[in-house]
């Protein structure tokens, strides 16, 4: 992973409810990210959620998306 690069971790299935939950959203309707993407973590697989971590200045922002 580059230092530039956002951090990409994968969620677990409970976390994963919770958001869906949160935003009242179905998995197929949160942004997607590919498989072959080369900044998500080993050992993800289709339909895994990913939460990315972006930072600027001091705000943290995070981004959701499911893997296709």
């Amino acid at each position: 992973m580059h230092i530039l690069q956002p951090k990409h971790l994968k969620l677990k299935e409970e976390e994963v409810e919770k958001i869906l939950k949160k935003f009242n959203i179905s998995r197929s309707q949160l942004p997607k990210i590919s498989l072959d993407d080369p900044a998500l973590p080993e050992s993800c697989k289709v339909g895994d959620v990913i939460k990315i971590e972006r930072e600027d200045k001091e705000e943290k922002f995070e981004y959701f998306r499911v893997i296709v």
